[in-house]
């Protein structure tokens, strides 16, 4: 089952991206999620955890369902996480940095992410950025080894998968497919 979530907050041409204290992903950039509660849908686990880390209300914004990212370590222990944008009004001002218990929230320029260079982000951020904005939703499978990322596949799925017992089904067909290849 997928039990967590990630949303990337766009507005304009800049993300609004959180600087964890702790882990997963500790001292990276990374967009803001965490864990669904017992019979909470994605959505509104998403909805819920933007106010508890931006204290940004659901009605400043518009979410979008943009598929899953899941993750192998070592060839074993599968994980995912929902995976939303939200349109954030340029009109709108949200003053950064902000210091929250989560970490430190910034507004970074998305060239600003996909810097090859750039060591300061979750290392699948850019692969993620790369189709976050297209109309599919996609799933982006990340193999780690070691701790270091490995691969990333990328598909379109379908807009269903939102749905708990849909997602449900598509991660075990998927696992399924990785066992038998």
């Amino acid at each position: 089952m997928i039990t967590y979530n990630i949303c990337f907050i766009k507005q304009g041409g800049s993300l609004l991206l959180l600087n964890r204290e702790s882990p997963s992903w500790m001292g990276c950039w990374n967009g803001v999620g965490g864990k669904l509660e017992k019979n909470e849908s994605p959505r509104r686990s998403m909805v819920r955890e933007i106010a508890e880390e931006t204290n940004i209300h659901e009605s400043a914004y518009h979410l979008s369902y943009k598929g899953l990212v899941s993750w192998t370590e070592d060839g074993d222990h599968f994980g995912g996480m929902y995976l939303y944008t939200a349109d954030f009004p340029e009109d709108v001002e949200y003053t950064t940095p902000v210091k929250t218990s989560e970490g430190i929230l910034d507004w970074k320029p998305i060239e600003w992410v996909l810097v090859p260079e750039n060591q300061g982000i979750a290392t699948n951020l850019p692969v993620i950025i790369k189709h976050l904005f297209e109309e599919s939703p996609y799933h982006h499978h990340c193999a780690y080894i070691g701790g270091k990322l490995s691969s990333v596949s990328t598909e379109t799925i379908e807009a269903a998968t939102e749905d708990g017992e849909r997602m449900l089904q598509y991660v075990k067909a998927f696992q399924a497919l990785q066992l038998s290849s």
